[in-house]
């Protein structure tokens, strides 16, 4: 078994190596990649719309399945480090099955929290605004329908938008925080992505980013590759009867930019150098499992 897993962790080290080299992988690869492969830009969106709608019905089993459980401590982490507030206007962006925001909404309507506070805060509990924007139709189906499961489905705090991260509809300056978890790698231009983000926030607004990203420590790296090219996308086939998309999703993080320099003669940026290219201040990230996942924030001034 261990013969097994150095075996593949060699060949997909070897793949990539290859992949960074070609034109098309110099530092801005993630713009016009889909998994190892180059794709034209104008193709991207409508390849990774295509993955999403075929994944979309079971999206959170696989979810689960995937990361044993823990993307839920993850999202935990990430709405955590976000403090929400009554009263908030927030952005959740490639949210579609409502994950990150209803754990949101239920921080804000904590009851052993909100007993705590001045009753003065109810009206401003009447005025939290959560927008989940997702580009997929699909996936917001998905979230409106758990949104209803969950007792959500009249709430007006929630307000599901079909939208693009690269051309958010919002106003500029009018949130107070913006999450985006597993998503930020899909959008074709991440760079414009962020620029968004930031142009959306109030000063003193929040982004964070909870990303699958490159598993620091050598050993786990290598169970961490052979997990991610031989199981998960067998496990997609078994449970959804679709292989490729998985492979294209686990494909996605390897060509995602690393949290910090790899060494490689033509490195793609790092993240959170992005994040401080669009104007952030703050920049930081906290890795979760070894660098399997990370979360990424900033603070607009």
């Amino acid at each position: 078994m261990a013969t097994l897993v150095r075996s593949v962790a060699r060949n997909l080290r070897r793949n990539k190596l290859s992949s960074m080299y070609c034109p098309a992988s110099i530092l801005h690869s993630h713009a016009t990649s889909f998994g190892f492969k180059d794709v034209a830009e104008e193709e991207k969106s409508k390849m990774v719309g295509n993955v999403f709608t075929s994944v979309a019905s079971n999206y959170d089993l696989m979810n689960d399945l995937m990361s044993g459980g823990l993307h839920r401590l993850w999202k935990d982490r990430l709405v955590s480090k976000l403090s929400p507030f009554p009263g908030m206007k927030h952005l959740d962006v490639a949210g579609g099955t409502g994950d990150v925001a209803f754990r949101i909404l239920e921080n804000i309507k904590n009851v052993k929290r909100r007993a705590m506070q001045d009753v003065l805060d109810d009206d401003l509990i009447e005025e939290t605004r959560i927008y989940v924007c997702d580009i997929n139709p699909n996936m917001l189906r998905v979230g409106k329908k758990r949104a209803e499961e969950r007792g959500f489905g009249r709430d007006k705090s929630l307000v599901w938008v079909e939208g693009d991260a690269e051309a958010l509809s919002f106003e500029d300056n009018s949130m107070d925080g913006y999450t985006i978890a597993f998503g930020i790698r899909n959008v074709t231009h991440i760079e414009k992505a962020l620029s968004e983000a930031y142009r959306v926030l109030k000063r003193g607004g929040r982004f964070l980013c909870l990303e699958l990203s490159h598993v620091d420590i050598p050993i786990y790296k290598d169970l961490y590759d052979f997990y991610s090219f031989s199981v998960i996308p067998a496990v997609g086939e078994l449970v959804t009867g679709d292989r490729e998309s998985y492979q294209y999703l686990v494909e996605s993080v390897r060509r995602f930019p690393p949290q910090v320099e790899l060494g490689y003669e033509m490195t793609k940026k790092q993240f959170a150098k992005m994040i401080a290219e669009a104007g952030f201040q703050k920049v930081e990230y906290e890795n979760l499992v070894g660098g399997v996942v990370a979360i990424h924030s900033g603070v607009k001034f």
